[in-house]
């Protein structure tokens, strides 16, 4: 494996190892993978490690199971599963007979679960039995009675098979197993599954990918084979991987960052993914220096408890060429102590969403290093992957105004509004939703407010519905928490809108504080009197504990959730009327 090379080196490496660029669909990009590459690694634990061979021939038998029980190409299948390496070898499977996969993020409960199973119109749902705390077969119970042998009954019509993956729970001898399914298929079901091995449509979705939700309820993204293919091949070409990268991660697969950025991406190189079921920051360095990670994929919650823990510990990094460390704000001293601490010569971050498929910009990992402090990346380059209309990129972006929709100049601030081959083409059942994200000329709103500068980098600033307006003024609650971020006694600070009878709307920042001893309050609202307008000072702050921010799979606040939660506390700290 040669790590030696400079990432320009390395991807002219990747670029002479693949041809001009031809759809396919997923199983046919890990086919074309395993015949380079079959002995290596695809999947690795710390129980047993996959081969690229072993995976293919687990899906082919998953695929040809999936066919026995009547599931065609289109039917969308609901996958309720961490990150285990049956998930990898279900995903294929879905993919080989050009079924459409439904990732669900597993920690929904029941009744989030039964929005999502009946607005995906899912005919079949493959599910873990447990995880931790949780028992998802309970949760059937009470959403389907008799489900291990009557699907989704009446409450769920389209819903005719449930497929049971024992991870934690207890085994349910009615309910059809994933290794029943393995073993289901007929040699008809095989002969029928090569055929449709080559005719599945690589411009169809492969996926619909629900998004985390950090303003509302979750919407379908709908992802085809080859968005994703693409996506993921501008990032192992940004990335500049190495030939055999390995990716160590506890993002989940069910998300595109796991999936696309990780998963799918290693396929070019022959890599192999190191994934975690749960985060956990000793078990993550541990892995890291055991299975030789090239790679840690990160968002910042993660990276910094990482960094605690390797700070006092110690980390053999030698084997270790990136930290890419993304999805949320990091402390400008981050970036310096990865480099420190983990030893990772190569450190980077990016911006995406789950309707652009996975990340867009990204920054180089031969740098300059000012731009992690100053941007969230450049658009990605795309080597062969790249659309020739859009100057080799597969997403362009620029700004317009967030009131009236009109562009703006390069280099001012505004609306983030994306196109290209990687974006959407509209959310899954829901026509209205999918009109208005998009623009007279096709342009996706993103939500995101940010600029971006003359050499194609990026920066957010903020998001457009967690802005409010204060005495009619737009408020960007970045602003705020950037200034609140520096005070010594302040962990993290996080600032959300709150009605108020007169001025529409009023600020509240929710203080996770540094140690032991909270600031005052008073004093926090006094900084913020001193450096910012008048409009843009908070009216309250109230005090949580980094357990209580709600967050997304990938890591941001939820702040739709956190300003109920601080309305609370609000409500809570009043003093209440005498009678």
């Amino acid at each position: 494996m040669e790590t030696a090379l400079t990432p320009p080196l390395r991807r002219q490496a990747l670029e002479a190892t693949h041809g001009p660029w031809t759809p396919r669909s997923l199983a046919q990009a890990l086919d074309d993978s395993t015949q380079r590459h079959g002995a290596r690694p695809l999947v690795i634990t710390d129980d047993r490690s996959y081969t690229y061979a072993e995976v293919q021939a687990w899906s082919r038998r998953l695929a040809a199971g999936l066919l026995a029980l009547g599931l065609a190409p289109g039917d969308h299948v609901a996958v309720v599963m961490a990150n285990y390496p049956a998930f990898v070898a279900v995903k294929f499977a879905l993919a080989r007979i050009g079924a459409v996969a439904v990732p669900i993020n597993y920690l929904l409960r029941a009744n989030e679960l039964r929005y999502v199973l009946s607005q995906s119109d899912s005919k079949a749902l493959i599910t873990m039995d447990g995880l931790r705390d949780r028992n998802y077969l309970a949760d059937l119970d009470a959403l389907m009675p008799g489900w291990e042998t009557q699907g989704g009954g009446q409450a769920f019509p389209l819903l005719r098979h449930v497929v049971v993956f024992h991870a934690e729970g207890q085994p349910r001898p009615a309910a059809r197993s994933l290794e029943q399914l393995a073993d289901a298929g007929s040699d008809a079901d095989q002969a029928r599954l090569q055929r449709l091995e080559q005719e599945v449509d690589p411009l169809f979705r492969s996926d619909v990918v629900y998004t985390s939700g950090t303003t509302g309820s979750p919407k379908g993204v709908m992802l085809s084979h080859d968005m994703v293919l693409r996506a993921a091949y501008a990032s192992a070409y940004t990335r500049a991987f190495q030939d055999g990268r390995r990716i160590l991660f506890s993002l989940p697969m069910y998300h595109v960052f796991g999936y696309v950025e990780c998963l799918v991406a290693c396929l070019f190189v022959g890599g192999a993914v190191i994934p975690h079921v749960v985060f956990d920051p000793q078990h993550m360095a541990e892995a890291a220096q055991r299975h030789a990670a090239n790679e840690i994929v990160c968002v910042p919650m993660m990276t910094q408890k990482l960094l605690e823990l390797v700070r006092e510990r110690g980390f053999d990094g030698r084997h270790l060429t990136t930290m890419f460390n993304s999805g949320g704000a990091s402390p400008p001293t981050l970036w310096q102590d990865i480099r420190r601490l983990l030893g990772a010569r190569e450190v980077i971050t990016g911006y995406g969403m789950s309707e652009t498929t996975a990340s867009t910009t990204c920054t180089l990992p031969e740098g300059p290093d000012e731009r992690l402090l100053t941007s969230n990346g450049r658009l990605k380059l795309a080597g062969r992957a790249g659309d020739p209309a859009l100057g080799g990129v597969l997403a362009l972006y620029k700004t317009v105004d967030p009131e009236t929709g009109a562009d703006l100049p390069v280099g001012t601030p505004g609306e983030l509004v994306a196109r290209g081959p990687i974006v959407t083409p509209g959310y899954y059942n829901k026509p209205d939703e999918t009109r208005a994200a998009f623009n007279a000329e096709g342009w996706l709103h993103t939500g995101d407010v940010g600029v971006v500068d003359a050499d194609g980098y990026l920066t957010l600033t903020g998001r457009i519905k967690e802005t409010y307006r204060c005495g009619g003024e737009m408020v960007m609650p970045r602003e705020i928490e950037d200034l609140l971020n520096g005070h010594p006694q302040v962990a993290q600070a996080l600032v959300v809108g709150l009605p108020d009878p007169k001025m529409g709307e009023v600020g509240c920042v929710c203080v996770v504080p540094k140690g032991d001893t909270r600031p005052e309050p008073a004093e926090l609202i006094a900084l913020c009197a001193s450096h910012l307008a008048r409009f843009k000072v908070p009216r309250h702050v109230v005090f949580i504990a980094p357990e209580e921010i709600p967050l997304t799979a990938t890591g941001r606040p939820q702040k739709f959730l956190l300003q109920a939660l601080a309305q609370r506390r609000l409500a809570d700290t009043q003093p209440q009327p005498t009678t």
